[in-house]
């Protein structure tokens, strides 16, 4: 993704996300139920609001009372992402776009499609993640840093897609140090040293110059990253996509209509409206943005298992 499709942007005051204490406190219960999924301990119950009250389980780490406001919305986002049974293996994908499903103009402009409100919500899914997943031309045209800058958190292990070993010197991510990095490319084009400080390459086959999904995530699981953010840019999330290995999607959407330009989602063809790829979708309020969180079907994610 570029940066909630757009660029780097300033950090706000102390580079955080400025919260009011309740919405706060329920940040911090989502970062100590995505931290409990994380270690392969999580919440097994799913929560519930009633009257004001959010119960997730008598075991939760802590509790939120009478959340109301943004407080409320935050939780009833981003509680499915660390709560359940797949939570220890969730991969979620996010994009942002205009009216008319574009992320950038024909020319690559992006900046900005989707508002600041986008941004942090995009650094919050970091936070939540141990990896965060972008395609090699992401890097290249928006020279990202993949941290949690906007918001509490820990950083997730920065992971990009480069099967045919393009990404050269001069990037962010290859010389800040702020968070391990892992660069998956082909096996004919790994290069020697396979290690330089914080960052590391690693081989792994390619079909058509493309990576089977299957064996990236085990590769990533591996190494214990099996909470996967699926940042960017459209490619990539269409491959997941189309794979039916998300299990949710987040798709921001901006009032705007550029009318031409490069399409959020890129899928192969498809004959009859029972073979598109089947959601169950909420959606929030974000600044002028609207976020639609979208879940894969039970049909669709027992078609990729």
């Amino acid at each position: 993704m570029r940066e909630a499709y757009g660029h780097e942007v300033p950090s706000p005051a102390a580079g955080r996300d400025a919260l009011g204490p309740t919405q706060a406190e329920a940040w911090e219960v989502l970062l100590s139920l995505a931290a409990r999924a994380k270690r392969g301990e999580p919440l097994l119950a799913r929560s519930t609001f009633c009257d004001g009250q959010v119960a997730l389980d008598p075991q939760a780490p802590s509790m939120v009372s009478a959340p109301s406001g943004e407080a409320r919305t935050l939780l009833e986002l981003m509680v499915p992402l660390v709560v359940g049974p797949r939570a220890t293996s969730l991969v979620v994908g996010h994009l942002g776009q205009s009216l008319d499903g574009r992320v950038a103009t024909p020319t690559g402009a992006s900046k900005f499609i989707t508002g600041h409100e986008d941004i942090v919500h995009t650094h919050r899914l970091r936070a939540l993640f141990d990896a965060v997943v972008v395609g090699v031309r992401t890097v290249q045209l928006d020279d990202p840093q993949l941290t949690t800058r906007h918001v509490s958190g820990e950083h997730p292990t920065r992971v990009v897609l480069d099967p045919r070993g393009k990404l050269r010197d001069g990037f962010k991510i290859l010389h800040d140090g702020e968070a391990p990095t892992l660069i998956v490319t082909s096996l004919a084009t790994t290069p020697t040293p396979r290690r330089r400080g914080h960052v590391e390459w690693v081989g792994l086959a390619t079909v058509d110059d493309r990576f089977l999904l299957g064996p990236l995530c085990g590769l990533l699981a591996a190494r214990g990253l099996s909470r996967i953010f699926v940042e960017g840019g459209g490619v990539t999330v269409s491959r997941f996509l189309a794979a039916r290995a998300l299990d949710r999607l987040h798709v921001t959407v901006a009032p705007l209509i550029l009318g031409s330009g490069a399409p959020a989602f890129k899928l192969p063809d498809i004959d009859q409206l029972d073979q598109a790829v089947g959601l169950r979708c909420r959606h929030f309020a974000l600044g002028n943005d609207v976020l639609f969180d979208c879940e894969l079907t039970p049909l669709a994610r027992a078609e990729a298992e």
